[in-house]
């Protein structure tokens, strides 16, 4: 067994304290607050050894459900990142909706996802909150669907987050600046139609 900071608990710093009994009371304080300290640290490492797992799984996620599609693997990332969700997220909304998961599907979109999966909502929301890969594959599935309806990218993009035209346009901004941070400023070919993802 190898020990490092990821090993530190506080039955450990416990254990390591009672070692030294003998020791003044304010050897065995610092040896305790030294020993904590660590473990804290520990946790903090632990956390985002998870949350960079996380971020792996939803990564792999993302590639599969674009199939080698570039600009539809972009878009689900600008939208994961315009999103900001989690495995596991379950956020409310003030309309009493949830967003669910790492790309934040609106709870809204269960019934019609239980209907076309023809699984029972209950199933449905639990693989939108903790399933990363039913969770972009869903998310993808309202994008494409919305590009099929409008036959406009950012059309599409603004109506994975509303039907409110306003909300459409702040929405597709936003997304544009996560696109450009993530992939750079080159992201966008400008054609005889506007700007369209590479």
């Amino acid at each position: 067994m190898t020990m490092g900071l990821t090993m530190i608990t506080r039955p450990a710093c416990e254990a390591l304290v009672a070692r030294i009994g003998f020791a003044p009371i304010i050897v065995r304080a610092t040896l305790f607050t030294l020993c904590m300290a660590g473990f804290v640290q520990s946790s903090e490492v632990h956390a985002a050894q998870q949350q960079a797992a996380a971020e792996r799984i939803v990564a792999g996620c993302i590639a599969r459900s674009a199939a080698g599609r570039g600009w539809l693997e972009k878009t689900l990332w600008g939208l994961r990142d315009q999103e900001g969700g989690w495995i596991g997220a379950e956020v409310r909304n003030r309309d009493g909706s949830h967003d669910l998961g790492p790309l934040q599907v609106n709870s809204w979109w269960v019934p019609k996802l239980a209907a076309v999966t023809r699984r029972p909502a209950a199933d449905v929301r639990r693989w939108l909150t903790h399933d990363a890969c039913f969770n972009v594959d869903a998310a993808r599935w309202i994008f494409l669907s919305g590009l099929s309806v409008a036959r406009d990218y950012w059309k599409a993009v603004g109506v994975y987050h509303s039907p409110t035209g306003w909300r459409q346009q702040r929405y597709t901004s936003s997304v544009v600046v996560h696109l450009q941070r993530r992939f750079g400023k080159e992201i966008f070919a400008v054609g005889a139609t506007g700007r369209t993802v590479r």
